[in-house]
């Protein structure tokens, strides 16, 4: 299996998919959650996720960065500081923040992903902050994609919720 291709293929068509449906998203309905059960995230604050739910983890993967401030340690974090409530989580201010957001963390991963030997890929093990097991490199990369297309998948109920006319082509980029 080639690695590289792979998590490219993966990350173009991901980001490509999730930038058409940010196109659907209306200014006016960032603050919008749905109305029912709990810990619901608005589309701001969805937006805000999808924009960094791939390229920061990859980095993180890769060189160790996590994006915190400085002196904290990743490994201290509580249950709640790693995954807070979504009334903790930070929101978008404009689809376009979202657009110019998404596209620097698909630049990120796709660069990131490039820097990295087929050989780290395939054989190196790393452990996720939130998960101590350890897993190739590879597969952690490629679940970070994968995180990034179940928020897709969600920013895509979001729509339909809001009854824009979505249909399945736009979830799959057809």
């Amino acid at each position: 299996m080639n690695w590289k291709e792979l998590l490219t293929k993966e990350i173009e068509s991901t980001y490509a998919v999730t930038e058409g449906l940010l196109e659907l998203v209306d200014e006016e309905m960032l603050s919008w959650r749905p109305a029912t059960g709990s810990n619901w995230m608005t589309t701001g604050q969805l937006l805000k996720h999808i924009t960094d739910a791939c390229g920061d983890s990859i980095r993180g993967f890769i060189t160790g960065d996590w994006g915190l401030p400085e002196g904290v340690d990743v490994n201290t974090l509580s249950p709640e500081e790693m995954l807070p409530p979504a009334e903790k989580m930070d929101r978008i201010e404009s689809v376009t923040e979202a657009k110019r957001l998404l596209n620097e963390d698909r630049q990120r991963a796709l660069s990131l992903v490039s820097g990295c030997s087929e050989e780290d890929l395939a054989t190196k093990k790393t452990t996720a902050p939130w998960d101590p097991t350890e897993i190739i490199l590879g597969y952690q990369l490629l679940q970070m994609v994968d995180h990034l297309k179940v928020h897709k998948a969600q920013l895509f109920y979001y729509l339909k919720l809001q009854e824009k006319p979505v249909h399945t082509g736009n979830l799959w980029g057809m």
